[in-house]
C-alpha cells in the first residue's frame, strides 16, 4: 500500500512540475536569436502572437508544437495564413503541415534534449513548414 501511495505522489509531483514549467514558459515566452513570433488568427478573427523556436532545415523554415498547450497550432491548421516576425521584420507566410518523411527529416535535424522533453511531459511533436507568400 505504501508503494502505491508513493507512486501516486510521484505522478502528482511530476504533473505539477510539467504544469508549472509549461505555464511559466507560456507566460514569459522567452525570446532570443533562435526564436520568431508567429501571429495566428482564430475563428472569431482575433489575432494572437506566440514566440516559437525557429527551425531551419536547408533553406526551409519550420516551427514545432513541442508542448501540450498548442492553441496556436490548431488555429494555424484552421487558418494557415500567418504573419511571422523574424529579427524585427514582419512577413506573410502560409503554414503547411508536414508529412511523415518531412517530419522525420526535420525531427532528426532538430532533436529536443531529454531534459526538455521531461519538463514538458513528453508531448507529441508536430511541425509546420512556413512558406513565404
Amino acid at each position: 500500500m505504501i508503494i502505491k501511495k508513493i507512486a501516486i505522489g510521484l505522478v502528482i509531483a511530476y504533473a505539477g512540475i510539467v504544469i508549472l514549467f509549461e505555464s511559466l514558459l507560456g507566460y514569459y515566452q522567452p525570446q532570443n536569436d533562435g526564436t520568431i513570433t508567429i501571429t495566428t488568427t482564430n475563428a472569431a478573427g482575433v489575432q494572437a502572437d506566440r514566440v516559437l523556436s525557429r527551425i531551419t532545415v536547408g533553406d526551409r523554415l519550420y516551427v514545432a508544437a513541442n508542448h501540450w498547450p498548442r492553441a496556436w497550432y490548431r488555429q494555424t491548421l484552421d487558418n494557415p495564413d500567418v504573419t511571422v516576425t523574424i529579427d524585427g521584420k514582419r512577413s506573410d507566410f502560409k503554414a503547411v503541415a508536414v508529412g511523415d518523411e518531412e517530419h522525420a527529416n526535420v525531427n532528426s535535424s532538430s532533436p529536443l534534449p531529454l531534459s526538455f522533453r521531461f519538463l514538458t511531459g513528453f508531448p507529441p511533436r508536430y511541425f509546420l513548414r512556413l512558406d513565404p507568400r
